[in-house]
């Protein structure tokens, strides 16, 4: 989950917006967040290429703000093929230091190699039933409850056996926290703030 900008303490829980919907602090304010709160996080990502993604943006997050790979991804798109693993997976020396010299994306060599790693990785996983089925087979049988933003875990036992497993699979830059941010956005939990307008949207979770 992105970090929220405001650190008093009311701002940990919902935050009613001008347009009179309840949302966490993170999200209340910048309107690129706020846009992709409403319409993208949290909801399910169940096709290979736009998993293997959000793996990868994951990944290049590791230290930085969501806010600043969310600006990136439309440069990130462009110079990663649009995250096809295929692509990706056949990337050479020259589209490394293509990729270390576009001042678009974050240039880092062991994040910008681990996405390249773990596209052949994807690719290899297609023989046991493929990348979604076996990053969907960790979703616990509850998910968390959050009345405010103190509430809400970095890690769980699902995250930490989810990336023991892609890390099996030859997968790199999956920690238990960044694995844990990735079950967040794309459904596989509903981290939510209970009076969030969004609680129970994905409709993988009833509204609680």
């Amino acid at each position: 989950m992105p970090n929220p900008e405001p650190s008093t303490e009311a701002a940990l829980g919902a935050v009613i917006g001008p347009d009179g919907l309840a949302r966490p602090a993170w999200a209340a304010t910048d309107d690129l967040l706020r846009d992709y709160y409403d319409q993208e996080w949290g909801m399910p990502v169940r096709d290979e290429h736009g998993l293997y993604e959000r793996i990868s943006l994951e990944a290049f997050q590791a230290g930085l703000s969501w806010a600043t790979i969310l600006r990136k991804r439309p440069a990130f798109r462009t110079a990663f093929h649009h995250f096809d693993p295929d692509i990706v997976a056949g990337y050479t020396d020259t589209d490394v230091e293509r990729l270390l010299a576009d001042t678009g994306i974050v240039r880092n060599r062991a994040k910008i190699l681990a996405a390249i790693t773990n596209a052949s990785a994807t690719i290899a996983l297609r023989d046991q039933g493929g990348l979604v089925e076996f990053v969907w087979s960790h979703q616990p049988e509850t998910t968390p409850e959050p009345r405010d933003f103190g509430e809400i875990p970095t890690v769980s036992h699902e995250s930490v056996a989810l990336s023991k497993a892609l890390r099996a699979q030859g997968f790199s830059f999956v920690g238990p926290t960044t694995m844990f941010a990735l079950m967040e956005a794309i459904g596989i939990i509903d981290t939510h703030l209970i009076d969030s307008h969004r609680r129970g949207s994905s409709g993988v979770w009833p509204r609680t």
